[in-house]
């Protein structure tokens, strides 16, 4: 599973004119399944997430995690982490999990975020979406649970 987390002061998805999902101060997730991903793996990682310290404490250091600013999560569903881009220049995505093991996981991820205490929006699997984000310092983290 990969996730791209960017720390946000505010973030929405937009699907089809309609705002879908929209967070204040926090973060949003890119979130990639790969085949053998299992909900183990997705529990973790969510608590990876919410417990990451990469907010800024009273004196301006990133000593705080999710869950300690009590920040938002916009969850999206991107497939495209897991592009192949070794050969050609058109990028391959069979290396992606198959569409309903994909679907399942990013919503588990969603809750798994909840049940830690994380306010989550999300935008809509499958959908073609136009995610608007202002990214807080920037501030990127790439997740790969195949590094662990």
């Amino acid at each position: 599973m990969r996730a791209l987390l960017q720390r946000t002061t505010g973030a929405r998805v937009i699907v089809d004119g309609a705002v879908v999902g929209e967070v204040g101060p926090g973060l949003v997730v890119l979130l990639g399944v790969g085949p053998d991903d299992t909900e183990s793996v997705v529990d973790d990682l969510a608590r990876k997430a919410a417990e990451l310290r990469i907010f800024r404490d009273g004196e301006g250091r990133t000593n705080l995690s999710l869950l300690d600013v009590g920040g938002g999560a916009l969850v999206v569903s991107q497939f495209t982490l897991f592009a192949d881009t070794r050969r050609g220049r058109r990028p391959g995505f069979t290396a992606g999990a198959a569409p309903d093991l994909a679907e399942r996981l990013y919503l588990r991820f969603a809750d798994a975020l909840r049940t830690l205490g994380v306010a989550v929006a999300t935008g809509r699997f499958g959908a073609e979406m136009a995610v608007e984000l202002v990214n807080d310092g920037p501030f990127t983290i790439w997740l790969d649970t195949a590094d662990r």
